[in-house]
């Protein structure tokens, strides 16, 4: 699933494509992943893209008067594709195509018939597409809590965020969209990873402990942005799988003390943590693991 540096990279890359450029036209073939039916998705043709942005998790293409706003969820991606798109390709409901946006390409930076491919895999449709006036008219962007990386978001800010969380588990205080904008499943294990601490710790904490953990926090994401800064899209993934410390690298060792990399797996995810880094040596309940020693 992308998170904020990803979707940080993206609104750099698509920006610096898209900016100024003439759509042609949005085909949408998976209807499922268009949550909005006005505006129609023909009311973006002939429109000048006027910029790319981010809300948390949400990249947000501004075209004419509308924002053609995604979520990507587990499985979406995209990638841009030179020139116009395969005759052959794009039948609804047969293969991971779920949309594309075709430009008009009427200058010397966008060939005609280039655009960006909007694709999911696997059978779980999560990916959501929106087309609205007002970005807030979004539910998920309307309960958005604040950017880790704006200038606004202190070390004050964030011991609040904790405060009013009480007891929660602190991975899922971190994960919580309304609570912060941007961090998902890959990053909260990062974080806490390179805070030392677990991911099951009541969020109610010393204040020595949260300063620690906002370090953590603008140190993982702003070393993420560093690292994707400049990547297209089709390099991103590649970056993020090789920029985890833990995320994604159960059974291997960990890069700070050589200790075995653990998970704890749930009904629908997984976490991964480092036993002697973040929880003192003890392994944590994992179900599956739990079930097969009874």
């Amino acid at each position: 699933m992308p998170e904020l540096p990803e979707v940080h990279a993206l609104v750099t890359d698509l920006g610096r494509r898209l900016t100024g450029q003439v759509v042609e036209r949005f085909d949408v073939l998976s209807f499922s992943a268009l949550k909005t039916f006005s505006p129609p998705a023909s009311s973006l043709a002939g429109q000048v893209v006027r910029g790319v942005e981010r809300h948390g998790k949400f990249l947000d293409l501004r075209i004419g008067e509308v924002h053609l706003v995604m979520h990507l969820a587990r499985a979406g991606w995209m990638r841009w594709r030179e020139g116009p798109p395969p005759a052959s390709s794009g039948r609804p409901g047969k293969s991971a195509l779920a949309a594309r946006l075709v430009m008009a390409g009427d200058d010397a930076a966008v060939a005609p018939g280039s655009g960006l491919d909007i694709t999911e895999a696997g059978t779980k449709k999560s990916l959501a597409i929106y087309l609205v006036t007002d970005v807030n008219e979004v539910p998920g962007i309307s309960r958005l809590g604040p950017d880790p990386l704006d200038p606004a978001f202190t070390l004050e800010v964030f011991a609040g965020i904790l405060g009013s969380s009480g007891r929660a588990q602190i991975k899922g205080v971190l994960r919580n969209q309304s609570n912060i904008a941007g961090i998902g499943n890959a990053y909260s294990d990062e974080i806490l990873h390179t805070a030392r601490m677990s991911p099951f710790k009541p969020s109610a904490m010393s204040d020595e402990e949260t300063g620690q953990l906002y370090d953590a926090l603008q140190s993982t994401l702003r070393g993420a942005l560093a690292r994707a800064d400049g990547l297209a899209a089709s390099e991103l993934k590649k970056e993020k799988k090789l920029g985890m410390q833990v995320h994604g690298r159960v059974g291997e060792a960990c890069p700070v003390c050589g200790d075995t990399v653990r998970q704890v797996i749930f009904h629908d995810s997984t976490l991964q943590y480092c036993p002697t880094c973040q929880t003192g040596g003890k392994l944590l309940a994992d179900r599956v693991l739990s079930r097969l020693l009874k």
